[in-house]
């Protein structure tokens, strides 16, 4: 059963980015392999514009289900997108066991 709006049916592959916390995101984040951060990447990157624009037409309060995932999915391509794009691995270098743990959540 498709989890994201059908105009982008191409990103149900990566429909388990779909997270709705920071601290969620980051633990697959830290879990996952660089390749397979690699393929979502390089799926819903060139998509970004295009789910941009979707997302526009909706309200923050008023947002269907299915956009929401679209929204969670694109929050976590903000969190793979520097070790992507600069780090070439999952966690932050040098960081030891250092932590980032948000205190608030966007309402959606």
């Amino acid at each position: 059963m498709p989890t994201l709006p059908a105009e982008f049916a191409d990103l149900e592959p990566f429909a388990d980015w779909a997270i709705a916390t920071e601290r969620e995101r980051y633990a697959k984040r830290l879990s996952s392999t660089m390749d397979e951060l690699q393929a979502f990447y390089d799926s819903a990157f060139p998509r970004l514009e295009a789910a941009s624009s979707y997302l526009d037409q909706f309200d923050m309060g008023a947002m269907p289900d299915e956009a929401k995932r679209l929204l969670w999915l694109y929050c976590s391509l903000v969190t793979v997108s520097f070790p992507v794009e600069v780090w070439r691995q999952p966690r932050v270098p040098d960081s030891g066991s250092t932590r980032l743990d948000a205190v608030a959540e966007p309402v959606v």
